[in-house]
């Protein structure tokens, strides 16, 4: 080309690169949505609003980092996992994201990088989805004309006025007080509402408002009015002072989720003309009736008795958390997480005597059961009284598994408890030696606890009371960990606590203190985990594999040298005869949120040389044949000789293998199988009579492990015996039935056998 012609074109690039380069535009604003099949508003399709038009993201080059950024600019704390291929269905408008990149430090997904809005080659077909995690922190809405906060969660207490009050733990009669700004606030009685109070209580941990006569707190607010020393009357004439006006409608879960006022019109008018600070009165549940201080006057109004399925919490760490379970048809069974929220959670928080939810869980986050499924589709408008008020569908009709198990985090009164007990010398807050406040001779002393007979029930209860999850160990020894000085004398001795106490101070104990052990080196101690495995026998497959053998004795040598035979086996003439035994399947499986892991470690293990095998924990599972009125007629046991992942749930890959001397456990999500025809996999019931009993089996009877839930541990089953062939039914684990049902189960049997 000649050079004449080629001047322009060089011209206009060195203008290009002579150009300054443009500053950064500020991105647009955008709003995000999640729509579709998501669990507790959680999860679902990600839809993005853009110059006022709902689209969605492609997934093409989306990533978890991406996801955190949405999630965030939601209003979670981050995000789990994010789905490609329009799994939560296929949305509608513009695709208005394709190839997003981002860092994961970006505040909004409009500061990520893409094709730029609407540049994409993508169907809806390939629409992507996320799953955050965390609570979504509510956001308070405003009234017309009002105040809106933006993002921000309020704070709420009740202030006691009445000396009674001030001695009540909880707390349940006061000034309503909003923490603004920084600043404790009241709130304007004018317009204040029931539905406000409802909201207040639920929010502070308390089922129910009750009824309130005002007429003396109005009395008491004048008389401070007069006084010329208070100087209520200036700080009443400030806004600042006050929160103006609530409108709830008495659903929400907490306080911020209601309609706010911060100021009327025409300022500088007073917030609150003739009015006074808002009073409320809130109904503990049962759990935390024991500790309040009686007040004078009217007793506090008992919950109503409403008729409907009981409902309770399985395998949280804390008080007021866990799975959702719900009693249908004499059987315990969950509740599907699809559809559920905050409403639904509130309701069932104030059924079992707490107040809202905090958080509605889905996904099997507090673990998995084995029984049945019984609700899908939960709807509540959050003014039921029971959850079988709410709407809801068949679970079976549904199609929803187990790894979608309900749970929830409900709001519990402040009692506390926490201060009240303290761990020293560990390497992290969730260990150390135990040490506890407690009255002696009139006065409040620190000291530790005596660690004779201390066990995993002690130190759960402590874990608890602290906050900090579950218990990993118990420890009777504690000389690694030096104690706080002022700590050093035992105040508390001879614990022994169920496992569901509030704090170690309900337990039971010694009056006197006695500790034969002394303290120091031998003060209690714990170990404490967020999270823990939680072993459950599957009933089902014990009741289908039972069966008897008479096996010769030729072939048990092993098995005697084990100890898994009854002791009339030690006199016979080996190596003839035969022992009958009663034989089944196992299948262990591990539903917790931890793996199942034998507490010694590999050199601890002891080689059993009959069957060429390690033991990692002796006595894993333990056989009893019972009476029906609970004599034991025989037993066995099995020893964790192969503690490993037969199979898993869900794909997931298995961990544990005892081949060339592998690591030993079960993995979260995962089982361990022992078949029938395995040695010691029975009961040696060679000297049992005919007749009906129970059949029991206990997983980790020693309780040498930790782990969320121990009630779960337990397979009972109906057994007949007639002396040459048996029947096992009715086979179910120790909590799957409630109380009534398992009392006429064995009542019916006992008239059948003729023992009333």
């Amino acid at each position: 080309m000649p050079v004449a012609a080629a001047l322009p074109a060089l011209l206009q690039l060195l203008l290009l690169l002579l150009r300054p380069a443009p500053t950064q535009a500020q991105p647009p604003e955008i709003q995000l949505r999640l729509v579709g099949a998501g669990t507790g508003g959680r999860e679902g399709r990600l839809e993005l609003r853009y110059q006022g038009t709902w689209g969605t993201v492609c997934d093409d080059d989306f990533d978890i980092h991406a996801a955190a950024v949405a999630c965030r600019e939601l209003g979670f704390e981050g995000a789990e996992t994010w789905s490609h291929s329009a799994t939560y269905g296929r949305g509608e408008g513009p695709v208005w994201l394709d190839n997003v990149r981002c860092s994961g430090t970006e505040s909004s997904l409009a500061q990520c990088g893409s094709n730029g809005w609407g540049v994409s080659d993508c169907q809806h077909s390939e629409d992507v989805g996320v799953v955050c995690s965390g609570p979504l922190l509510p956001r308070a809405p405003s009234l017309a004309s009002g105040a809106r906060l933006q993002g921000s969660r309020l704070e709420v207490r009740i202030k006691p006025v009445l000396a009674w009050a001030k001695l009540s733990v909880p707390v349940t009669e006061g000034v309503v007080e909003v923490k603004y700004e920084g600043r404790w606030r009241q709130v304007c009685d004018a317009g204040w509402t029931r539905n406000n109070s409802r909201v207040v209580c639920g929010t502070l941990g308390f089922p129910h408002e009750g009824h309130l006569d005002t007429s003396f707190y109005r009395k008491l607010w004048n008389l401070k009015l007069k006084d010329p020393l208070s100087s209520l009357k200036t700080l009443s004439q400030k806004n600042t002072f006050w929160i103006h006006r609530f409108g709830c409608l008495g659903t929400e879960p907490h306080l911020s989720q209601c309609p706010l006022q911060l100021a009327p019109l025409g300022r500088p008018r007073p917030t609150c003309p003739r009015g006074m600070h808002a009073v409320v009165r809130c109904v503990p549940g049962p759990e935390f009736q024991k500790a309040k201080t009686k007040a004078k006057g009217k007793p506090l109004r008992k919950a109503a008795k409403v008729k409907g399925p009981a409902v309770r919490l399985r395998a949280g760490a804390q008080v007021g958390e866990g799975r959702v379970e719900v009693l249908l048809h004499g059987q315990w069974g969950t509740v599907c997480g699809q559809s559920w929220d905050l409403q639904a959670a509130s309701v069932v928080c104030r059924q079992l005597g707490y107040g809202t939810a905090r958080e509605a869980l889905a996904s099997a986050q507090m673990g998995q059961s084995l029984g049945p499924m019984h609700l899908a589709e939960v709807r509540c408008s959050g003014y039921e009284r029971v959850l079988g008020e709410c709407s809801f569908q068949e679970a079976a009709q549904s199609g929803c598994g187990h790894e979608a198990d309900a749970a929830v985090r409900c709001h519990v009164p402040h009692m506390g408890y926490e201060s009240q007990v303290r761990l020293a010398g560990g390497r992290s807050p969730e260990e150390g030696v135990v040490e506890v406040l407690v009255p002696v001779a009139g006065a409040l002393k620190w000291g530790s606890v005596c660690g004779a007979h201390w066990g995993l029930n002690e130190a759960m209860v402590v874990c608890r009371q602290l906050g900090v999850g579950f218990a990993s160990q118990a420890h009777q020894e504690t000389w690694y960990w030096p104690g706080s000085r002022d700590a050093g004398e035992v105040v508390l001795s001879g614990v022994r606590c169920a496992g569901t106490e509030l704090s170690l101070q309900q337990c039971q104990h010694h009056g006197p203190v006695h500790c034969p052990t002394g303290g120091g080196r031998f003060s209690a101690g714990v170990s404490c985990t967020r999270t823990a495995p939680d072993l459950v026998m599957n009933a089902q497959l014990v009741q289908e594999t039972a069966y008897l053998e008479d096996r010769p004795l030729s072939l048990l040598s092993c098995a005697h040298e084990e100890s898994c035979l009854s002791s009339s086996a030690d006199h016979m003439d080996w190596p003839y005869g035969h022992r009958r035994l009663l034989r089944f399947s196992s299948q262990i499986h591990n539903l917790g949120r931890a793996d199942f892991r034998p507490r010694a470690g590999r050199h601890a293990w002891v080689w059993h040389q009959c069957h060429q095998h390690y033991h990692s924990i002796e006595v894993f599972t333990h056989y009893d044949l019972l009476t029906l009125n609970g004599t034991k007629v025989a037993e066995g046991h099995k020893a964790s000789f192969c503690l490993e992942d037969s199979n898993c749930h869900g794909g997931r890959q298995r961990s544990f293998a005892c081949a060339n001397f592998g690591e030993q456990g079960v993995s979260m999500s995962c089982w361990d199988t022992y078949r029938h025809d395995i040695d010691c996999q029975w009961i040696d019931i060679t000297d049992v009579r005919p007749g009906s009993y129970i059949f029991q089996v206990i997983v980790n009877p020693l309780r040498d492990v930790a782990e969320s839930d121990f009630s779960n541990n337990v397979v009972r089953c109906q057994c007949k015996y007639d002396g040459q062939h048996i029947w096992m039914h009715a086979c179910h684990t120790g909590d799957a039935h409630g109380a009534d049902v398992l009392s006429v189960m064995e009542q019916q049997q006992r008239l059948a056998t003729n023992l009333v």
